[in-house]
């Protein structure tokens, strides 16, 4: 039987981040380091398949730090902790590496630094996000409000509307972030903003990839979780940017072939926490039923790398 033919249109970049990178090494590191069991404090990243790897490898995976035995190491993942985390594990003389991606790390620095100066937090973010938790927890209750939204702008309760700075999850929307933090500035004229824009270079890359890939598509998929805040972004983004069927699946075998009938072309990217064999198995996947032709839409070249904790690197 002649298979239908296809394009597919791959996003370029996709898939894994630095920080992702860097944080998965530092658990495989830590466990060739220490053996197993090494814990991790939630997801190190939001990618089942990923976590379900390092499982396999001895990491265990913990909501909690008092989960955790003071006798082996912990590991704190890539979205961030608040401040009171790795206090709670000096306390217990526990060893710990901190995974946090290091432009998460920016942003609380940035906080601490306008706190420093007297000023109170705005955070764009999404409520409950590992990130935002972390972010929040840098500082004292009452120190960040979060606003999700436009509208949270109109009533969020502020100190002092002279003295305030906003800072953002890293994972966000460029495009829905510009709106809120249009609104921020409408209400609260001398608000102060970030030197350099905390939403992250990968983040971005993947969006703008996104957009360029959107309009040539019938249908686009994101390979990612549903827990995935970078993901789901991405879904949205081809939405906006004209793709009329926009889905995220965590694997091929999520994929709805029934709402593809018809197509004659596929958008595929992926999320920052999302590996390369899952991206090859979507692919594999449309090479079975259709005849596929690739096509890279490439929009920017990521070279970034960052360097795993010192601790790490040091001979046991």
């Amino acid at each position: 039987m002649t298979k239908t033919p296809l394009t597919l249109y791959l996003a370029a970049p996709r898939g894994f981040c630095a920080g992702v990178d860097r944080a998965i090494k530092i658990v495989e590191m830590a466990l060739q380091k220490w053996g197993a069991p090494v814990y991790v404090r939630h997801e190190i990243v939001h990618n089942k398949y990923v976590v379900d790897n390092l499982r396999d490898q001895g990491a265990i995976f913990v909501e909690e730090l008092d989960e955790c035995p003071p006798d082996r190491p912990v590991i704190f993942s890539a979205h961030g902790v608040p401040k009171s985390v790795p206090a709670a594990a000096q306390a217990r003389e526990m060893v710990y590496v901190d995974a946090t991606c290091p432009l998460v790390s920016k942003v609380h620095i940035e906080a601490q630094r306008h706190a420093d100066n007297g000023l109170q937090m705005i955070m764009i973010g999404h409520a409950g996000h590992p990130e935002t938790v972390g972010t929040m927890g840098q500082l004292p209750p009452g120190e960040v409000l979060l606003v999700e939204t436009p509208d949270d702008v109109a009533t969020v309760q502020v100190r002092d509307p002279q003295k305030l700075a906003f800072v953002t999850q890293t994972t966000l929307s460029v495009d829905d972030t510009a709106d809120i933090v249009a609104a921020l500035q409408a209400r609260f004229p001398t608000i102060v903003g970030p030197h350099k824009e905390d939403i992250c270079y990968a983040t971005t890359n993947r969006q703008e990839a996104v957009k360029a890939m959107a309009p040539k598509c019938d249908a686009m998929l994101v390979v990612g979780a549903p827990n995935s805040s970078n993901s789901k972004r991405l879904v949205e983004v081809g939405a906006r940017a004209g793709c009329d069927y926009a889905q995220l699946v965590q694997r091929a075998t999520d994929i709805d072939w029934r709402a593809l009938d018809g197509i004659t072309s596929i958008g595929i990217t992926a999320g920052a926490s999302a590996p390369e064999v899952l991206i090859n198995e979507v692919i594999d996947a449309f090479r079975d039923r259709f005849d596929v032709t690739v096509e890279l839409v490439e929009t920017a070249i990521e070279n970034v790398e960052f360097k795993v904790p010192r601790v790490l690197r040091e001979p046991a």
